[in-house]
This record gives structure tokens, C-alpha cells and sequence, in this order.
């Protein structure tokens, strides 16, 4: 079966499904496969569950009645979801950087959704599978469409917009993550700047914070055609300044390019953290170029909730919590150091985990932070896990799993303190906060 074929099949069932525990009635079934699972094996009960279709790749599962087999489910899956791009005529707005992905892409959604019909990667879908699944669900109701990319080694940007074909986009930021899979800092800088590629290369719009020398220079070595400028200068087409970052952060911004007539605006949000200033920046001048109203876009700045464990503050009856423990790389937790510095609180506390896939610079980048986190006046500071314990000290507390400092923390309890907890995903932090 060829793609146009089974694209035909997918207008008559536009539901796309790759796991038996969310099968919905009438959906494709795509029997994907990973290191630990095979989804041919699980065609017949998707199909007993309601699916109208599997998708497979092995002969035996193939002779099931509504099985159709192809080639490889994956790559079939990919092919569908750029066939589908390829009928939609609407802004494809693409997004990618080291940290801020998910934040600014959810600001966008707020502040666009305010004026149209907006579809945006849901959670952290952006990867090889993720992007697919986005794409094919954004239907012919949608007007705008945001679609963040995540990549870990080279080339895989440029793989996910081919498939995306973004006719906007925004790079956040370059910084220390995935050095492994990238081969240190420039190969990251090399890979997110795929994005750039693609847009100069198919007269696309990019969007730039000309405060990063970084992403400039990145832009101006693949020569964007088409780049609209925000940052703290009035030259630029959107610009901006933080008024207040207690406990949320405030900002003032205005229509720049030097037009001194243009009204002054505020905007107040839900997001904690002097680093987010430029996500939010970001939004506004996005909202601003798609001709919304200033008080469109603030009130879709003011209506984005987080709750995502990324810049979320959560009171509790014993502490105030900042939860940026989503993910972590030095990069994002220089920035997260960098705040703390800046709130006001009488008692601060500092609990971080290790940083993941760092490769050979993983001891150097841990020693930097612990460093840093030291040179700051702080009422406690706790290190949990294999990389931080090797630097282990007498002026703090240092753990070799959350386990250890889950106890740790159950017999000599901290009260009436801000916190700001931060770790990469796999050391499971969250599991700290019944205690805090």
C-alpha cells in the first residue's frame, strides 16, 4: 500500500494511536517497535479494542483481517505525517533550543489560541515519533500550528523539518546538553542551527533574540532571508525589559524598530525566573507579527498556567517550592542558580540532582556547579547523585541517590524556606516533594 492510499484510509479515521492503553474507537493502530517492545504483537487486540486498522511490519501479524502491512511502521508513520503536511496551507511555526522549548511553545499556543485556532506538540512529543504524531493531528479547523523539536545528535533536526516543514521558526537558545550525542558545545550549536538551514532555505520567517551572540551568529552564517528581531534594544521589532520577578515575573514591551510613538505595554505572567524574560519576549513578538492586540497577547501571557515542573512555583504548607525539575543540563541550571540569587527570601535552600549525558565533560561541568551554587549566601545546599557525590564536601549535604536523601530529608525536615529543586528527569525528584 502506497502512502496515498493509506492517506485516504487516515481522512476516513484521522485518529492515530501507538499504544493499546489509549486505543480510541475507529483509530489507526501503528505497531511501533522499541528496545523492549514490539507493537506487531499487540495488532489483534488494538483491533479487538476498537482500532478500524493496524499498521504492521511482520508477515504473521499482516493476516489479521484490517492489518496492513508495510515496510517499516515507523517510517510509514513518518511518511503520512509529511504527506499531511504537505495538504495544509497554514503557518507551521517550529521550535527548538536547549532549554525554554516547552515554556515558549506554550506561550505561543496562549497567546495565539487568543485570535485562532491554534494546535500545539503536546508534552514533549518532539522527537521522531513525536513530531509525527503532532502533525497528523492537526486537522483542517486548525489555522496555526506550533511544533517543538527536540534533537540529541546531529542531523535530526533537519530530519524533523523535512517532515515538519515549518514556515516560522525559533531557536531559544544553544547551551551545555546532550554534549554527548552532539560532541561538545559547537556540535549542539551546528545541530540546532539546522532550523535556521531549513528556513533560509525555503523563504521562511525566523525570529531572532538579537541579546544572543550565539543564535546571531548562528543566523548569520546560513544567511536567513527573512528574520524579525526581539531583545532589550528599541531597534528591534518587538523589545522589552523585566519590571519585577517577585514571585512572578512582570515586564514592560513595545513595538520597536526605533518608532518612539509606539505605546508602552505591561505584561504580568505566571512564570518564575529572570532566564524566562526572553521566552516570553519571544511570544510577544510572535503575537505581534500574526497582528494581535496588545491586550490579546497579554491576557494570553497572563491565562498560561505552568504545570509542568518547568518554572512552577508550589506553596506548600511547610515551604514555597520553585520545581524546574523537569529536566537539567548546566546550561539550565546556571540560569536557575543565577535566579535564586535574585529572590528575596530569608531562608533559600538549593536542592540539585545530577545533570544526564554529559559524556567526558560530565565531572568538569558538575565541579562548575557545585562551584557556583557555593559562592551563594544559602541557608542549605543538598547534591544528590553519583556525579555530584564525587565532589562531596563537609560545607554541605551531598547524596548518592534520592533514596538517600529521601531519608535524609524525612529525619531532619526543612520548613519555612524558598526551594529550588532542579535535576534531570531520571533522577526523580519529584518524589522529594511529599516531604517539602
Amino acid at each position: 500500500m502506497n502512502i496515498q492510499e493509506l492517506y485516504s484510509i487516515f481522512l476516513n479515521h484521522p485518529t492515530i494511536c501507538t499504544d493499546t492503553r489509549s486505543i480510541k474507537s475507529g483509530c489507526l493502530f501503528f505497531a511501533l517497535k522499541g528496545d523492549n517492545f514490539n507493537g506487531n504483537k499487540f495488532a489483534k487486540q488494538a483491533l479487538e479494542q476498537g482500532a478500524a486498522y493496524a499498521i504492521v511490519d511482520e508477515q504473521e501479524f499482516g493476516e489479521f483481517k484490517n492489518c496492513i502491512l508495510v515496510q517499516n511502521v515507523l517510517e510509514t508513520l513518518q511518511d503520512l505525517a509529511k504527506h499531511h503536511r504537505s495538504q495544509l496551507t497554514i503557518p507551521i511555526i517550529g521550535i527548538t533550543g536547549t532549554n525554554g522549548k516547552t515554556t515558549t511553545k506554550e506561550l505561543i499556543n496562549s497567546v495565539l489560541s487568543q485570535n485562532y485556532k491554534t494546535y500545539a506538540t503536546q508534552g514533549n512529543l518532539n522527537n521522531h515519533i513525536g513530531v509525527p504524531l503532532t502533525l497528523l493531528a492537526v486537522t483542517s479547523e486548525i489555522e496555526i500550528a506550533i511544533v517543538e523539536m527536540g534533537a540529541n545528535h546531529q542531523q535530526e533536526i533537519e530530519f524533523l523539518c523535512s517532515i515538519s516543514q515549518p514556515t516560522h521558526g525559533l531557536i531559544t537558545n544553544v547551551g551545555k546538553a546532550h554534549l554527548e550525542g552532539f560532541g561538545g558545545f559547537q556540535g549542539v550549536k551546528i545541530a540546532k542551527g539546522e532550523l535556521y538551514t531549513y528556513l533560509a532555505n525555503h523563504q521562511g520567517i525566523t525570529f531572532l533574540n538579537q541579546d544572543n551572540s550565539h543564535l546571531l551568529e548562528m543566523a548569520n552564517g546560513r544567511q536567513a532571508q527573512s528574520t524579525i528581531n526581539y531583545g532589550r534594544s528599541e531597534f528591534n521589532y518587538v523589545f522589552g525589559e523585566i519590571l519585577n520577578t517577585a514571585p512572578y515575573i512582570l515586564i514592560k514591551w513595545a513595538r520597536g524598530n526605533g518608532d518612539s510613538e509606539n505605546e508602552v505595554h505591561q505584561a504580568s505572567t505566571n512564570l518564575t525566573g529572570t532566564y524566562n524574560f526572553e521566552n516570553i519576549l519571544a511570544a510577544i513578538t510572535i503575537g505581534c507579527f500574526f497582528k494581535l492586540t496588545p491586550n490579546e497577547i497579554n491576557h494570553g501571557l497572563k491565562s498560561y498556567l505552568p504545570s509542568n515542573n518547568r518554572s512552577q512555583i508550589t506553596i506548600t504548607e511547610k515551604n514555597t517550592l520553585i520545581c524546574d525539575y523537569y529536566n537539567a543540563n548546566p546550561s539550565s541550571v546556571q540560569v536557575a542558580l543565577d535566579n535564586l540569587a535574585t529572590i528575596e527570601a530569608a531562608n533559600k535552600v538549593l536542592i540539585l540532582g545530577d545533570m544526564f549525558e554529559l559524556g567526558d565533560e560530565a565531572a568538569a561541568e558538575h565541579a562548575e556547579i557545585v562551584s557556583k551554587a557555593q559562592s551563594f549566601q544559602l541557608s542549605k545546599r543538598l547534591f544528590i547523585g553519583a556525579e555530584f557525590y564525587k565532589l562531596k564536601t563537609a560545607s554541605d549535604s551531598f547524596y548518592q541517590s534520592t533514596a538517600e536523601a529521601f531519608e535524609a530529608l524525612k529525619n531532619d525536615p526543612i520548613t519555612d524556606a524558598t526551594i529550588l529543586i532542579k535535576g534531570s528527569r531520571g533522577m526523580k525528584l519529584e518524589t522529594l516533594v511529599a516531604l517539602l
